[in-house]
């Protein structure tokens, strides 16, 4: 089975740390005012900051971020275990947008790692149409309203819920979990070990 997989919250653990230096950015460089929409996924939607200040985070802090991220406790271990089990790896990231040089990051956290996948889209915000021209069978993502098109196209959905998601109501195609076991289990009932 093709399974997508998006990078940030998902592989790479890098919440707590974009979260801390968004509202050290904040205080320090900005007007100190606290989170403005706290509904907003991207963090840096979330301040009353100007598009000039939100280049300025992502220049400064989202590399740093990025560079001083982990991998997700048991993220390498089940990737590696679904390889075995025949399935096809596909990243689809929105990395890279804002940022380009940060995929070159993770290119080189993964190959430290030695996590391998299959294929890699960056810079997709937008991730529905990679999704369908690829037959994803499963995507796992933990953008709330990523979550939500996959689903409602009929596309199976882990919602990797972080720290900045917000609850979802599950469905035939949309199941919420918190870590890679959880992934890892979901995969082998749902699809048995052979995919």
């Amino acid at each position: 089975m093709k399974i997508g997989i998006d990078v940030d919250g998902v592989i790479i653990d890098y919440e707590k740390g974009l979260l801390t230096a968004a509202e050290l950015f904040d205080m320090e460089k900005c007007r100190g005012n606290g989170k403005i929409h706290p509904n907003e996924f991207r963090v840096q939607d979330r301040y009353d900051w100007t598009e000039e200040e939100k280049k300025r985070f992502l220049n400064e802090d989202f590399q740093k971020v990025s560079a001083e991220a982990s991998i997700m406790p048991g993220a390498k271990y089940v990737l590696q275990k679904l390889k075995e089990m025949g399935h096809e790896l596909i990243l689809i990231s929105a990395r890279g947008k804002d940022e380009e040089n940060t995929v070159d990051i993770i290119t080189e956290k993964f190959k430290k790692e030695n996590i391998k996948v299959d294929k890699c889209y960056w810079k997709k915000r937008e991730k529905l149409a990679v999704c369908q021209a690829e037959n994803i069978s499963l995507m796992i993502d933990d953008k709330p309203t990523t979550c939500q098109t996959m689903a409602e196209n009929q596309i199976k959905t882990l919602y990797f819920r972080g720290i900045r998601g917000w609850n979802l109501e599950e469905n035939e195609y949309l199941k919420e979990v918190s870590n890679w076991g959880e992934v890892y289990r979901y995969v082998v009932k749902e699809c048995g070990e052979n995919g």
